[in-house]
């Protein structure tokens, strides 16, 4: 049954689920009037989406090219609807001699179009004029020795930002070392994002907090501290809510298999029976270094049936603020830049520390 078409509806972009419908109709070798029909648009605006995001399977030489728009001498299906090989019953090459071999890809086209609206949003948002007059300015400047800064300061509608942005693209000819401080940073470092850990919905922080105030008050926090700048080691840290006590395990990096590996070791001294009786709920961030939910909670003492570990919302560190407050005394006696790295703490040396830091006023 074909949609109703929208009322009012804007000449917007397909989007991915409407090329899906595209694709899965061309397979079963339905016309442009009746994909159209379930799309809610026009023929033609399918017939143009098909021919402009075909691509090449045969010859393997051009497997990836975009189709040529002129295929008349090749096959019927391709020089008129469906434009395609999609349905065809000799698609998988059976019998079939003809070439080039043509088909239509939802996720192909999605790319395609994706990156057709990135490119059409990059450069310079503004008028030939504007940007000439602009870009005048700041070679202008430059050349004068004045700052980013003083050069938007007298150029209205200028930032020091934009001048800094368009320098490093290049615009005009123009490079950093025309910056004279700039070129004496160091490069910044980026490091690569956290991938967040994606738990099931039943270890969500609305489900810690049906559990009911008793159990989230005695429940534990556990968090890891990083290290300083070029220090890979870290310390997994598990606070308990009402008596405030806090474990520290040293960790050589930040990954699972660490986290899981200080786990173990810390059940090997409790035993099973030791660590349901110790742990009776885990909350815990969504760092990628608590990913395996499933190996955390049953070195944690989770049993089928029941749910011990649990999540704080993205971005929600203060969900376990006891445990974050309490890194800061971990801060006081090693602070960072002052020497003090994590990959030569020993195990007695977590313990000595702890032991400190367990041992301050708590307000």
């Amino acid at each position: 049954m074909s949609r109703p078409k929208p009322s009012g509806r804007s000449y917007g972009r397909l989007t991915r689920h409407e090329r899906n419908t595209v694709e899965r109709m061309l397979d079963r070798n339905r016309s442009a009037r009746e994909i159209a029909a379930e799309l809610g648009r026009s023929p033609s605006t399918v017939t143009r989406e098909v021919a402009a995001h075909r691509y090449v399977t045969a010859p393997r030489s051009r497997y990836g090219e975009p189709a040529p728009a002129d295929l008349s001498g090749a096959c019927p299906r391709l020089s008129a609807w469906p434009r395609c090989c999609n349905g065809c019953p000799h698609r998988r090459g059976y019998g079939c001699s003809r070439r080039p071999r043509v088909f239509y890809s939802a996720r192909r086209a999605q790319e395609a179009a994706d990156a057709e609206l990135s490119a059409s949003r990059s450069g310079i948002d503004e008028t030939e004029e504007g940007a000439a007059a602009k870009l005048a300015a700041i070679r202008d400047g430059l050349a004068r020795g004045l700052s980013p800064q003083q050069i938007a300061a007298t150029t209205p509608g200028l930032s020091a930002s934009t001048v800094y942005r368009w320098v490093d693209a290049g615009y005009d000819g123009m490079t950093n070392m025309e910056l004279r401080r700039k070129v004496g940073y160091r490069p910044r470092s980026r490091r690569a994002p956290k991938r967040a850990t994606s738990h099931s919905s039943r270890r969500s922080h609305a489900s810690f907090l049906a559990l009911g105030e008793d159990a989230c008050a005695a429940a534990w926090e556990m968090d890891t501290v990083e290290g300083s700048r070029g220090d890979s080691a870290r310390l997994l840290t598990l606070l308990h809510r009402p008596s405030r006590f806090q474990l520290a395990l040293p960790l050589p990096d930040g990954t699972c298999a660490s986290v899981l590996a200080a786990l173990s070791s810390l059940r090997g001294v409790l035993g099973e029976d030791g660590a349901r009786r110790a742990f009776g709920a885990v909350l815990t961030d969504n760092g990628s270094e608590f990913a395996d939910e499933g190996a955390i909670a049953a070195l944690i003492g989770e049993r089928d049936g029941e749910t011990r570990l649990f999540y704080c919302d993205p971005r929600q560190s203060q969900q376990k603020g006891a445990c974050e407050k309490n890194h800061v005394e971990i801060r006081k006696l090693l602070p960072k830049g002052a020497g003090a790295r994590f990959d030569r703490l020993t195990a007695a040396d977590c313990a000595l520390l702890m032991s400190q830091v367990n041992s301050e006023p708590r307000g």
